[in-house]
């Protein structure tokens, strides 16, 4: 059993907003394995399935993204889940939108999401799926930049990001993190020069 947790603060005030991206990643991945939905345990949204032959639980916890451990604690309790078995998809700050790096383990930067994640585990060994937002303009406080809706143009951008996951969740969940990361990119300069392409046929 693997599970897999999106970050995010409940409610339709912050649905959209950059600090939702985690929801965003799990409601794709839901949807393209069809994974089971709309049930409440564990102080969050949750449901089940497989995933390449893997057993796999998900989770998007509703109890506001500092306190996201809270949510997370019990569901690892109950599957006795080591943290090895933990994937965490989360906005990164220090990624550039459209952008993923995925990690086992390491420090949680700031992120109170991680930061309570790993005061509950009592172990940063979890997996992290880092999705990137970028950092805010100018002198904008972080803090509010997080709560921010995308943009449109930077919602393209995202939609075709998080389109990229269930390619890649099958080696996530295997472990192979490397291939992972260099399968997405593969997908990410195939993108590229499609969308290089359609460009240049408007230009003519």
């Amino acid at each position: 059993m693997k599970l897999l947790v999106g970050l995010g603060n409940p409610g339709s005030k912050y649905q959209g907003t950059r600090h939702n991206i985690g929801f965003d990643a799990l409601a794709v991945l839901v949807e393209r394995f069809g994974l089971s939905t709309g049930g409440e345990r564990f102080g969050g949204w949750f449901g089940s399935g497989r995933v390449a032959g893997q057993s796999v639980a998900w989770l998007c916890p509703q109890t506001y993204m500092n306190v996201s451990g809270e949510s997370v604690g019990p569901a690892v309790h109950f599957y006795k889940l080591a943290p090895e078995e933990v994937v965490v998809f989360h906005d990164d700050l220090d990624i550039v939108p459209g952008r993923i790096k995925i990690k086992q383990g390491g420090g949680h930067g700031g992120h109170n999401g991680l930061k309570s994640i790993q005061q509950v585990l009592s172990s940063p060994e979890f997996c992290r799926v880092r999705l990137g937002i970028g950092r805010p303009p100018g002198g904008m406080d972080p803090a509010r930049y997080v709560l921010d809706p995308f943009s449109d143009s930077e919602r393209v951008v995202l939609d075709a990001t998080l389109a990229q996951l269930p390619e890649i969740l099958p080696l996530i969940l295997a472990g192979d993190l490397s291939g992972a990361m260099n399968h997405w990119g593969r997908m990410s300069q195939t993108t590229a020069r499609k969308q290089d392409a359609r460009q240049r046929e408007g230009l003519e």
